[in-house]
C-alpha cells in the first residue's frame, strides 16, 4: 500500500512538475511575441489617405471618380500640392471635370498642377509659367528636326541671314544662335506630349519672355529660323555662336586695304604788289 502511494506521489510531482515547465515556456514565448509585436506597433510610419492616378492618364483625358482611388501614403512623405479630401477634388457643387494637364501613370499622386480647375479649358494658357509667353515659329522638314519636336522638349533657336546694310557684305549670309534652351509648349496645334506618330510640322510654339519674343520676330521677319533639339538630360547652356560663309571655308576674316597716306603740300605766301601769290616749298617736317 505504502508502495503504491509512493509511485502516485511521485507521478504527480511529475506531472505537475512538467506543467510548470510547459507553462513557464509558454508564458516566456507570450512575452517574446508582445515585445515583437510592441516593436513592429513602433516602427509603423503614420500614414494619410492621398488620391491617386487608378491608371495610366493622358493630356486633355477627363479626371472622373473612376480613374483615381485612395492609397495609404506616409504622412512625411507627401507631396505638395496633392488631394487627400475627395470632395476637394470633386467639389459636389460642381458639375464640370477637372482635365488632366500632365501625363500620369497609375499609381501617381493627383497633384494640383497637373490637373485643372473644375471645368478649366487645358489650352496652351496652362502650360504658360508666370512672366512667360507664346510664340509661334514657322518650320518646315528641315527646320523642325524632321518632325521628332514634341510639346516639352527643349530647343536652340538659330537664324540664319545677311548682314548686308548692317556690316561689310563681304561676308554674306551669317548663321547666329540667337534663343539656346528654349521650352515647346505646343506643336501645329497640339500641345500634348504624347504623340504616337512622326508629324512634320508646319509651326511650334514656344514660351519665351516678351523682350525674347521681340528678338524671334524680328529674327523671323528678317531671315529664316532652324531649331536644334537639345537632349532631355542636357543642362547645359549654348554660348554665343556665329558662323559666316568664310570661317565656315576656314578662309579668315577680310583685311582692310591699307589706307592711302595723304600726300602733304608746304607752301609759303608771298605778295606782290596788290596780288597774294602762294608757292609751294619743301616740306621740312
Amino acid at each position: 500500500m505504502r508502495a503504491i502511494f509512493g509511485l502516485v506521489l511521485i507521478v504527480g510531482v511529475a506531472l505537475a512538475g512538467g506543467a510548470v515547465m510547459m507553462a513557464k515556456n509558454y508564458i516566456t514565448a507570450y512575452q517574446k511575441e508582445l515585445a515583437r509585436e510592441r516593436a513592429a506597433r513602433d516602427a509603423v510610419v503614420p500614414t494619410v489617405d492621398v488620391f491617386v492616378a487608378a491608371k495610366p492618364l493622358r493630356y486633355g483625358e477627363q479626371l472622373t471618380k473612376d480613374s483615381v482611388r485612395a492609397v495609404k501614403w506616409p504622412v512625411n512623405a507627401i507631396p505638395e500640392g496633392t488631394y487627400r479630401d475627395k470632395d476637394k477634388l470633386f467639389p459636389p457643387d460642381q458639375k464640370d471635370m477637372r482635365v488632366v494637364l500632365r501625363t500620369m501613370e497609375k499609381d501617381e499622386p493627383i497633384m494640383a498642377v497637373k490637373v485643372t480647375e473644375p471645368g478649366e479649358d487645358a489650352g496652351i494658357t496652362s502650360r504658360l509659367e508666370r512672366g512667360m509667353r507664346a510664340f509661334a515659329i514657322k518650320v518646315d522638314v528641315a527646320s523642325g528636326v524632321s518632325g521628332f519636336l514634341r510639346p516639352g522638349d527643349r530647343v536652340d533657336v538659330y537664324w540664319t541671314g545677311s548682314l548686308r546694310g548692317i556690316e561689310d557684305g563681304s561676308r554674306g549670309d551669317v548663321t547666329r544662335l540667337i534663343q539656346a534652351n528654349i521650352q515647346l509648349i505646343a506643336v501645329d496645334q497640339s500641345a500634348n506630349g504624347d504623340i504616337g506618330s512622326t508629324t512634320i510640322a508646319r509651326t511650334v510654339t514656344v514660351a519665351a519672355k516678351p523682350a525674347d519674343v521681340a528678338s524671334l520676330a524680328q529674327a523671323q521677319s528678317t531671315g529664316r529660323l532652324s531649331l536644334s533639339l537639345v537632349g532631355a538630360e542636357d543642362d547645359t547652356i549654348a554660348s554665343a555662336i556665329e558662323v559666316d560663309q568664310r570661317s565656315l571655308l576656314g578662309l579668315g576674316e577680310v583685311e582692310a586695304a591699307p589706307e592711302k597716306a595723304e600726300e602733304r603740300v608746304c607752301t609759303i605766301r608771298t605778295r606782290r604788289g596788290a596780288e597774294v601769290m602762294d608757292i609751294p616749298i619743301p616740306c621740312t617736317n
